[in-house]
């Protein structure tokens, strides 16, 4: 099963009136993400500055870099689904040109994260561009 696309998931989130089951549709979207292989789980892979274990391996096929990421927090999981439908199987010039901004203002996500969870989130994005910016 793959992700929904970044335009898939902003229609579906909008048919929802209130967080809580915007909530569940993206802790949704978290358990739909591949599993993590365990020899993965190392301190190379996790991304700093994240309240949450959050790992990232990246990968590629042909010329779109491929993300595989995994946490211990459900909720982070859902997140990481978010960013996926906006970086996985796309060339490093599409990752780094994409507008991650406007895609979390169209989810109006931010201001319903906690602070703290809201600099995790722009520490996996940082991440996933800096590894897109080296492959460029």
């Amino acid at each position: 099963m793959s992700l929904p696309t970044t335009e898939e998931i902003i229609e579906d989130l909008t048919f929802f009136d209130d967080w809580e089951d915007k909530y569940k549709y993206i802790i949704d979207l978290g358990k739909q993400l591949p599993a993590f292989d365990d020899k993965w789980h190392t301190t190379e892979r996790l991304v700093k500055g994240c309240q949450s274990n959050v790992w990232i391996q990246p990968g590629t096929e042909g010329d779109l870099l491929t993300f595989s990421v995994d946490s211990d927090a459900i909720i982070v999981r859902g997140l990481l689904g978010l960013v996926l439908a906006a970086f996985d199987h796309k060339t490093p010039k599409q990752i780094i040109d994409f507008d991650i901004s406007a895609y979390f203002q169209a989810l109006d996500l931010e201001k319903h994260l906690s602070p703290t969870r809201g600099n995790g989130l722009r520490s996996i994005v940082s991440r996933i561009q800096n590894i897109a910016q080296a492959a460029v």
